[in-house]
Parts: C-alpha cells; sequence; structure tokens
C-alpha cells in the first residue's frame, strides 16, 4: 500500500543520476517533492495534466507547510478561483525536444537537448512565466571565458523561448534583447609535431573517440558528419563516402575520396548495427540506436593524455587539413569541393552549370595529404 511522505524519507532519498523523481504523497493526490540530479528537493503540486505549480524547496520549507500548502491550491483549483499557472521549464523543454526531433535533423536535435539540459539545468523548476532577462544573462556571464559556447548556448535558449511564446507558455522571450559576445575566428593550425603527437595518440586511444580523430585528420570532415557516419554510406569498392543532405551542414550531400589510411582505418572497426561509430548505452535489442555523443568529455579525456600539444579543438584539425592541402599544391576549388564549402570558388550560378565532380582532383589531393601525414607520424 502507498505511503504517506515524510521528512524522513524526503531526507534519505538520493538524488537521481539523470533527470528528475519524484516522491508522490498518498495522502495528498497530485502533492509531492521533486529531486534533481544535484539534490535539490521542491515540493510541487499538479493542478493539470503535465502543469505543476512549484511550492517551496524542502527544508526551507517543512513537509506540513508544503502539504498544506498544496492543498489550499488544489481547493481553490476546484472551486475555479486560480488561474492555471505557466508550465514549468522542465515540462517545457520535454514536449520542446519530441518537436525538435521531429522538425530537426538528428545532429540539430541533439545540440538543442545537450545546450538547454545544461545551460538551463538551475531553471528546471521554474515557471516559464517568472524567467526574467537577468536570469539568462547570469548564465551567460558565467561564460564570459568560452565565447563560442555562449554563441551557441543563447541561440539554443532563444529559439527554445521563441517556441514557447508561440505556443503560448509565455507572453514574451526574456532574452530578446541579450546578445553573444564578439568572438574573434579562429586561426588554429596544428604544427607537423602536433600533429604527430595527435594521431600517433588516437592509434592507441581507445574506440570510438581514437579513429573519429584520426578519420578527422585524414578527411577534414566536420565532427557532427563523421560522427553520424553509416556504414551503408561507405562504398569500399571506390574508396568513397557519401553524406546525404540530411546528415550535412548545408544541406547538400557531398561524396568524396578516401585513402588507403582512411579506409584501413574504417576496416579496423567493429560492425555494431547501422551506424559507423554508435552510442554504447543507447541499444534496442542489443544493437545501438543512436551515434557516439559526449564530445567535450572524450576530448577532456583525449587531452589529458596527450603531451605536447597546445590547447586545441576537433574543428582545428579541419583548418589543418585545409592549410596543408594549400601547402601542397592542392587548388582552392578541390579543396573546397573536398570541405564541402557552399560558397566557394565555385558558386552561385557557376556551380548550377559546372556539374564536374572534381573526383579525380580529389583524390590526388587526398593521396598527397595522406602520404604527407605518413611522413609526419614517422618522424623521430
Amino acid at each position: 500500500m502507498p505511503k504517506s511522505l515524510t521528512e524522513i524519507a524526503i531526507k534519505a532519498a538520493k538524488p537521481p543520476t539523470s533527470g528528475t523523481t519524484t516522491l508522490w504523497d498518498a495522502s495528498l493526490p497530485n502533492f509531492g517533492c521533486r529531486i534533481s540530479p544535484k539534490g535539490t528537493k521542491s515540493f510541487i503540486v499538479l493542478v493539470a495534466s503535465g502543469r505543476r505549480q512549484a511550492i517551496g524547496r524542502f527544508p526551507i520549507l517543512s513537509l506540513a507547510q508544503a502539504r498544506h500548502q498544496a492543498k489550499r491550491i488544489l481547493a481553490a483549483k476546484t472551486l475555479g478561483k486560480i488561474a492555471l499557472p505557466s508550465i514549468a521549464v522542465e515540462d517545457a523543454l520535454a514536449i520542446f525536444f519530441a518537436d525538435s526531433e521531429k522538425r530537426h535533423k538528428f545532429r540539430t536535435a541533439r545540440d538543442y537537448r545537450r545546450l538547454l539540459r545544461r545551460h538551463l539545468a538551475n531553471l528546471m523548476d521554474s515557471e516559464l512565466d517568472v524567467i526574467t532577462t537577468r536570469d539568462i544573462a547570469h548564465i551567460t556571464d558565467r561564460m564570459r571565458d568560452t565565447p563560442s559556447e555562449t554563441a551557441h548556448a543563447l541561440v539554443a535558449i532563444k529559439i527554445f523561448f521563441n517556441w514557447c511564446v508561440r505556443r503560448g507558455y509565455m507572453a514574451a522571450n526574456p532574452c530578446e534583447r541579450l546578445t553573444a559576445p564578439k568572438s574573434s575566428p579562429r586561426e588554429r593550425v596544428l604544427t607537423d609535431a602536433e600533429l604527430k603527437a595527435v594521431y600517433r595518440h588516437a592509434e592507441a586511444f581507445p574506440y570510438p573517440f581514437g579513429a573519429i580523430v584520426r578519420l578527422l585528420i585524414l578527411t577534414g570532415q566536420r565532427r557532427g558528419e563523421i560522427g553520424l557516419m553509416q556504414w551503408k554510406w561507405i562504398d569500399v569498392d571506390n574508396q568513397t563516402i557519401t553524406f546525404p543532405a540530411q546528415a550535412t551542414k548545408n544541406n547538400r550531400s557531398h561524396t568524396f575520396p578516401i585513402g588507403d589510411m582512411a579506409s584501413q582505418v574504417l576496416s579496423d572497426l567493429p560492425r555494431m548495427g547501422e551506424y559507423v561509430f554508435p552510442a554504447a548505452r543507447e541499444t534496442r535489442n542489443g544493437v545501438p540506436v543512436r551515434v557516439v555523443n559526449g564530445w567535450s568529455n572524450l576530448k577532456t579525456r583525449f587531452d589529458r593524455s596527450v603531451d605536447g600539444v597546445a590547447p586545441w579543438t576537433l574543428h582545428d584539425l579541419r583548418r589543418t587539413f585545409a592549410t596543408n592541402l594549400a601547402a601542397l599544391g592542392t587548388p582552392i576549388h578541390v579543396t573546397e569541393k573536398l570541405l564541402n564549402h557552399v560558397s566557394g570558388t565555385v558558386s552561385g550560378v557557376a556551380a548550377i552549370y559546372n556539374r564536374h565532380a572534381y573526383m579525380d582532383e580529389m583524390r590526388t589531393a587526398i593521396f598527397n595529404w595522406e602520404k604527407r601525414v605518413a611522413e609526419i607520424v614517422a618522424q623521430t
């Protein structure tokens, strides 16, 4: 038989590893105590399907006080004397994520989930209509040392709040006037010594991140596109990979050649389901159904055990690839074709009428680049 909620039970409750959990009170339906992963315990009362009203935090508010307040709220609701409160941030996010997965690319939906879960963590129990510009500014101010992450986070937060406004969950976007800090374009290119250190370390680093790093070096492709790769996109016989339009940043399908080194990296990988780099913890009947994630943690672990490399990002490998191709004499339009750049030397009307795939030229560039990588890695 369900038991009434007690302060002893609330004190003893352990925070969940992810998401939130709720201890419901059997003696007062729709009243309970929510516990966040950080251990915050807040009393709530459900006033409608999917809508809850926060009462206060434990132990600032005692169980008896919270139960008394919940009774008053439920009684007022029954008598029709109160308007339903705004939806809570966490509840709105759950709906937003489900909607985003239907409307956006997998990578976009995944990035929204990561950014919003991370940066709105302290507002999860708040009602949408009480969030102010100051609340969001406080979040972005703490990120002043990472302007790129600040910009990405603010974009995601604005998109979420605009979605809430359109749904009628809130009257206005509280961060509409906020702007992201300006950041200078990165120019980081790894030196030969750094490239050797990263590549050699990647050869010994556990699957899947070590293989991903090597492929990023050898192909110059975007992190997200390599991470999303499926086995059916790889033509082993012709040594090409084709990213469909829905998997690329610019919504254009992209076929590019790979060399012997990249082919060997791929042939050495285990095959588990449709994805080349599946998420180990997300499976259905033992088959992975999601791609690798947790890039930040993987990169941190990688950097912790590699020596002689100044701070770098995975995207720096793409810039290093392009810079080295230029040094090897590769024409700029061939490099842009390999990188799948839209606004390149062959663009606009010229791109529409110029259907030459430059496959032979790209193969030559990749052959020269892999030869150069092999020389760098072999250096003593």
